[in-house]
């Protein structure tokens, strides 16, 4: 008769578990990529991970503006009839009234429409757009933050919540289109004066320091005068100085990567500047030019910032932070202008930062 017992396994085999384990761990590890490894690090960074996190939101909220803040119901059903006025805003007579002009939805009478039996309305959480302007306020403008406005008003009647919102997304997608166009423009000036070298590097070094002794804020008071202020003006004359900054790290880092080993052995392979640019030498010198996105969004959204405050932006018309600045400082008794938007420039910079930090660590090769 046999008798079945647990037993415990030996010493020996657990030990050789233990070992297998601790040891396949670095092996995995390692056999990751370097965009695996690098990703996994910025995720250990847990300020940075979830700055980019709440910085996404932020996008999202900011890029569909019209879904969260918009004076115009998104559908409304009058009188058995449905209207989508977030597309095509009827006019007053449509619905029941005596103008033929758009109807204006914060009028009591329509309102009044909306609250008969039968008739409603579908409004979107913020019920205000940038540029609407509530002539039905009880209050005279600036009024403080209140259930109507949210954050309160401007001196024109207009809502500061949904000016924020708007003028967020105007900074932010500028300051993207910016640093996209910098940074190619630095990448492609920084890999032939760092690949090529000798006398190309020389003239074009000198010529960059020529063109960065241009005096760019008077040019940008030239064109303001000249031409009628937009963002794609603005985007262009930016443009031209944004990048020389990356050009000198982009250029050292080709100087570095140009001199190894599998460069050289590219190169005596017959294989053309081109595609060793492309192949061998960028992909190994791109480590500043992703740290450095952040602090180059951050740098754009200012200018634009400081250029819609000293006048030199966008049009009036257009919402701006630099803009909601400027009528705070001329407003310094309606506290509730400049405090939320200068709370929501100190948090876009702290997260742009925070992500550049982890973006660093991410990148740095000497930690596992």
């Amino acid at each position: 008769m046999t008798i079945l017992t647990d037993t415990a396994p030996p010493a020996t085999a657990t030990a050789t578990a233990t070992a297998t384990a601790t040891a396949t761990g670095p092996a995995l590890a390692a056999g990751r990529s370097p965009g695996a490894r690098a990703w996994a690090r910025f995720r250990r960074h847990r300020l940075g991970w979830w700055s980019l996190w709440i910085f996404g939101v932020l996008l999202v909220l900011a890029t569909a503006a019209e879904l969260v803040s918009n004076d115009k119901p998104f559908v409304a059903r009058i009188d058995g009839r449905w209207w989508f006025p977030v597309i095509d805003n009827p006019s007053e007579r449509a619905i029941g009234g005596d103008f033929a002009t758009p109807t204006d939805w914060k009028d009591p009478w329509a309102q009044a429409r909306l609250a008969a039996p039968g008739n409603w309305a579908l409004h979107a959480p913020n019920p205000h757009s940038a540029t609407s302007t509530d002539y039905f306020s009880p209050q005279p403008s600036p009024t403080p933050p209140s259930a109507r406005n949210w954050l309160g008003t401007d001196p024109q009647g207009r809502d500061i919540a949904a000016q924020l919102l708007y003028g967020f997304r105007v900074s932010i997608w500028f300051g993207l289109a910016l640093t996209a166009i910098g940074t190619l423009l630095g990448v492609a000036a920084g890999a032939v004066m760092g690949y090529f070298g000798g006398r190309t590097d020389l003239l074009m070094q000198r010529g960059i320091e020529i063109w960065g002794a241009v005096p760019e804020l008077y040019l940008l008071i030239i064109f303001a005068a000249i031409f009628q202020p937009s963002l794609g003006l603005l985007l262009v004359l930016l443009s031209l100085w944004g990048w020389m900054g990356l050009s000198d790290y982009v250029r050292g880092e080709f100087l570095r990567v140009r001199a190894l080993d599998h460069v050289k052995a590219a190169r005596a392979l017959g294989l053309g500047p081109a595609a060793i640019i492309w192949r061998h030498v960028l992909p190994n010198a791109m480590t500043p030019v992703i740290t450095f996105i952040p602090f180059r969004m951050s740098g754009a959204i200012l200018a634009l910032t400081s250029l819609d405050f000293l006048g030199l932006g966008v049009p009036p018309d257009v919402p701006s932070l630099g803009l909601l600045l400027q009528q705070g400082k001329a407003n310094l008794d309606a506290w509730w202008i400049i405090v939320p938007t200068f709370v929501l420039l100190a948090l876009t910079m702290l997260l742009l930062t925070f992500i550049g930090d982890a973006l660093r660590d991410a990148f740095d090769t000497r930690k596992g």
